[in-house]
């Protein structure tokens, strides 16, 4: 596939960001913005950018800081920072939204976010929801709770032995290779991604992919856990915003899909007035590359192209 461009942006955060862009085949309704998972990068949603193309939406995909092909003076590979990572990696999540609006004037915004990405989302719909149309997070634990605690600890303990750039294989043993062990009668440790051996095998191919996080580039993670699933943080955002949810039952990355529903039941809790959620109980943690993924992606344009329709309350 082609047409993905691959382009360099000067983010404000003093970033050199590696921007694909995807222009709508159909009239344009709206812009998505997709934030990428741990460990991978923008490239691998191009099917999912070529699908909403035609439907009528601008795409973009930027790889995110100690990702893919982004560079920074500040962030070595897999490191988003060396110093304030989170809000370094939020202020990029804020300069591409303003980026594409400034290129396509006029058109609404939706977010969408995969696994990290949908921890990056709801992050960003917090901070800049009277920006956005719409927010979508999928395959997402935002119900660590203690358990964020728990992996400070780990990355503390593991700095006796290992400096803060270095891959924190204790998280990494207790994430990627657990979940791998996870999956009965795997025919690889990356299975636990997508029931699709072609799709695993391309994610281990590919060399932007898989690789363990640094102990620092995980500590900022937890903080924008910690700030994903802040009470006063979600009590501040404006209820009439549409958040779409989706998980797998069968994703140990979100307890089966459990953390998922915890989250719907927290923001139907807190009077969100516009929550979807799409359960798919098969399904493993890549929801955009497993089997119905041609379902999912339409499932993602309806929704889309509902909330645009309808409209929000509040500008």
């Amino acid at each position: 596939m082609s047409g993905f461009g691959l382009e360099f942006v000067e983010s404000a955060t003093g970033a050199r960001l590696a921007l694909r862009v995807m222009e709508a085949k159909a009239p344009a309704k709206a812009i998505v913005i997709i934030h990428h998972g741990l460990a991978e990068h923008g490239g691998r949603y191009e099917r999912f950018a070529r699908y909403l193309s035609g439907r009528g939406f601008h795409v973009s995909a930027h790889d995110h800081r100690g990702h893919g092909q982004t560079t920074a003076p500040d962030a070595p590979p897999r490191v988003y920072a060396l110093k304030d990572g989170w809000s370094r990696l939020m202020g990029d999540a804020r300069f591409v939204r303003e980026h594409m609006q400034q290129r396509f004037p006029g058109l609404p915004v939706i977010v969408f976010g995969h696994s990290m990405g949908g921890v990056i989302a709801m992050n960003q719909a917090m901070d800049e929801h009277a920006h956005l149309a719409g927010v979508a997070v999928w395959n997402s634990n935002l119900a660590l709770g203690s358990l964020a605690g728990l992996m400070r600890a780990v990355l503390w303990l593991e700095g006796f032995v290992r400096k803060q750039t270095e891959p924190s294989l204790w998280l990494n043993a207790l994430t990627f290779e657990a979940w791998g062990k996870r999956v009965r009668k795997a025919r690889t440790d990356c299975d636990w991604l997508t029931r699709i051996p072609e799709e695993v095998d391309a994610y281990i191919a590919d060399p932007l992919c898989g690789w363990p996080a640094s102990r620092l580039l995980w500590r900022d993670f937890v903080n924008g856990f910690e700030r994903g699933e802040d009470g006063a943080r979600l009590e501040n955002m404006a209820r009439d915003l549409p958040i779409h949810l989706a998980g797998g039952g069968a994703d140990p990355a979100t307890n089966n899909g459990k953390a998922v529903k915890i989250l719907a039941g927290r923001l139907y809790n807190n009077r969100f007035t516009r929550v979807t959620m799409r359960h798919d109980p098969k399904a493993r943690h890549e929801t955009l590359n497993d089997i119905g993924y041609e379902q999912a992606m339409s499932d993602f344009a309806d929704w889309a192209e509902r909330i645009i329709t309808e409209g929000r309350e509040t500008p």
